[in-house]
């Protein structure tokens, strides 16, 4: 199995159905966790302008991780929506792509601190160690190159997680189904 971080910021972009469809080709393999993208947008611009602290925003989040994700259950034959491990387990058993949603399983988990340094990127290898993933794959649609490409926590659970990490950008829809396959060839 592999997780696949699928960026929020593909939301309105015209790539959004492309990565669907590599994704949707490596069903029962792969497990969707969705960024924030608008939704956690939204959260940013109304945190200083509202004034709620770190702990609600850390929840409105995870929320809009979710409404992301069950939209991307909306777009995509074979995604379904996984609120649990079991719902995720179920949904790669039957053949189907699970996007993941954060919400509520995390909400108060030991293991998340509960503030911007931690987003849908270190979420992704969290999840990825926590089903023994064999690797996670973010799909970032800036330069994965780029210093701030991914959150200030990812070094951490990166280095706790066992497997593979590849960062990949908004062009690289080849080189995601080539590290599905190749991934998977080499479990058989």
């Amino acid at each position: 199995m592999i997780v696949v971080k699928l960026g929020g910021s593909h939301a309105l972009s015209p790539l959004l159905p492309g990565w669907l469809a590599a994704i949707e080709r490596a069903a029962g393999r792969v497990v969707v966790v969705p960024g924030g993208g608008p939704f956690a947008d939204t959260v940013r611009s109304a945190q200083p302008a509202m004034g709620f602290g770190d702990d609600a925003a850390h929840d409105m989040a995870l929320m809009a991780m979710a409404q992301y994700g069950r939209a991307l259950t909306g777009l995509a034959a074979g995604f379904v929506y996984a609120d649990t491990m079991d719902a995720v387990h179920a949904a790669v058993a039957r053949g189907l792509v699970p996007v993941w949603s954060p919400w509520p399983m995390l909400r108060a988990h030991p293991d998340i601190p509960r503030t911007w340094d931690v987003t849908s990127d270190s979420l992704a290898v969290w999840l990825a160690a926590a089903l023994g993933a064999r690797g996670v794959v973010l799909i970032k649609h800036c330069d994965p190159a780029q210093e701030d490409a991914v959150d200030a926590a990812f070094s951490a659970f990166a280095a706790r997680f066992g497997g593979f990490v590849r960062l990949l950008g908004p062009d690289d829809r080849g080189a995601a189904e080539m590290v599905f396959s190749a991934s998977f060839d080499a479990a058989a």
